[in-house]
């Protein structure tokens, strides 16, 4: 019974989620109702009110999908990564930018940004921080990697990198949710050249290596 319980919770989770995805998308966050998400999801508004309290944690709830499996992507990058840093780095960012329009558009990305710096004590805010986290822990973790495997400078703090290289992939992220007409190729060139010194670097190939 238990069982069936569970089931019916995650059957009416996911459809409420697949609803607000595609509504958000299609109408735009601001102007979707939660009486709209929870029609579309054939759920009472009662019932959806048990699973999320607003909107927001909707929104917070599509973002975790997105990151969740980004990061199960990610770690097969982290546990056998290309030789060539550059290409390392590009391969597990590529995983990140061209899942990041899957679930989400451009305007919720800028929603769940807005949001987060708006209220940073709300728990939205929080866990949207921690996934941010998680992300560039992951960063971190390939630039270890490839110390242990001997693509990269076993000297080089790998935090201080991983961290160098995540915070610069979220800056240009935030720049193109922000320009609607930027296609993905452009951001994937950015970073890209963006990256390409810090892999120098940590190949002995940079200036004063």
């Amino acid at each position: 019974m238990a069982g069936l319980r569970e089931r019916q919770k995650a059957d009416r989770t996911s459809r409420i989620l697949d609803a607000a995805t595609r509504l958000f998308r299609e109408t735009g966050y601001g102007a979707v109702r939660i009486e709209d998400i929870a029609q579309a999801a054939e759920v009472s508004v009662g019932t959806l009110y048990n699973y999320f309290t607003n909107k927001g944690d909707l929104l917070l709830a599509i973002v975790l999908m997105e990151v969740e499996e980004v990061l199960a992507a990610g770690k097969a990058v982290v546990d056998n990564p290309p030789r060539n840093v550059a290409e390392a780095f590009a391969t597990l960012i590529g995983i990140y930018f061209d899942h990041s329009l899957h679930y989400l558009s451009k305007e919720m990305w800028r929603t769940a940004m807005a949001i987060s710096i708006e209220a940073p004590a709300t728990p939205f805010s929080v866990r949207y921080t921690e996934l941010d986290a998680l992300l560039s822990r992951q960063v971190c973790d390939l630039v270890r990697r490839m110390q242990v495997l001997g693509f990269a400078r076993a000297g080089v703090d790998a935090e201080a990198v991983g961290q160098l290289v995540f915070n610069n992939l979220n800056q240009m992220f935030t720049e193109f949710v922000k320009q609607e007409d930027m296609p993905i190729e452009i951001l994937h060139a950015r970073t890209a050249r963006q990256n390409a010194p810090v892999a120098a670097f940590l190949t002995g190939q940079g200036a004063g290596a």
